[in-house]
């Protein structure tokens, strides 16, 4: 007899971007945190832990050409992905929204979905000693009715600059809250 895996969840992670490109984004989400008055406020409004672009602007490669450059090395990535997942989309997945966040140290986000989308992932650009890591759900939790606990109902990938993150938009996911001191920057994006 022979057990087997079915249906498996896909986490895709790879290293892109050097020492350079890594300053340059750092520096651009410090200064969108400082410039932008409309993200600033809905970050505060919403008790966000830091900034984020997530509700104010829209169009982040069109504005900054550090982000733009970003978004191109992130293609080939998504494609992979796409490839990987055995997804039948008849073209190449669209980049349909993109933020920048800057997360203070004790900040968290709590579980959540991107719907509309099929590909989501974070880019860390800068990621001081104790920042807090991404979670992810097992898809099957709700479904699990009397199922015993089981050890990895829950996995935590600890980020770093460089670190590019993949899934697809239906895993549900949080940011568990950190403990060092500094702030963590990451840029966030769906493709549809």
């Amino acid at each position: 007899m022979a057990s087997r895996d079915l249906f498996v969840t896909r986490l895709y992670e790879a290293e892109i971007g050097d020492s350079t490109m890594l300053a340059e984004l750092a520096h651009s989400i410090r200064s969108l945190s400082r410039d932008d008055q409309a993200g600033r406020t809905w970050s505060r409004e919403h008790r966000y832990a830091g900034y984020t672009s997530y509700a104010s602007l829209g169009d982040l490669p069109k504005r900054d050409p550090v982000i733009a450059g970003f978004v191109k090395a992130l293609g080939p990535h998504v494609a992979t992905f796409a490839r990987d997942c055995g997804f039948t989309l008849g073209r190449k997945p669209k980049l349909d929204s993109l933020w920048v966040n800057l997360l203070k140290s004790s900040g968290h986000h709590s579980g959540h979905i991107h719907p509309h989308s099929v590909i989501s992932g974070t880019f860390y650009t800068a990621v001081p000693p104790g920042s807090g890591a991404i979670r992810f759900e097992d898809p099957r939790l709700p479904l699990m009715m009397a199922a015993p606990q089981r050890a990895d109902a829950f996995i935590t990938v600890q980020p770093r600059p460089g670190l590019l993150l993949l899934w697809e938009s239906w895993l549900r996911h949080e940011v568990l809250p950190g403990s060092g001191i500094g702030e963590r920057l990451s840029i966030s994006f769906n493709f549809a």
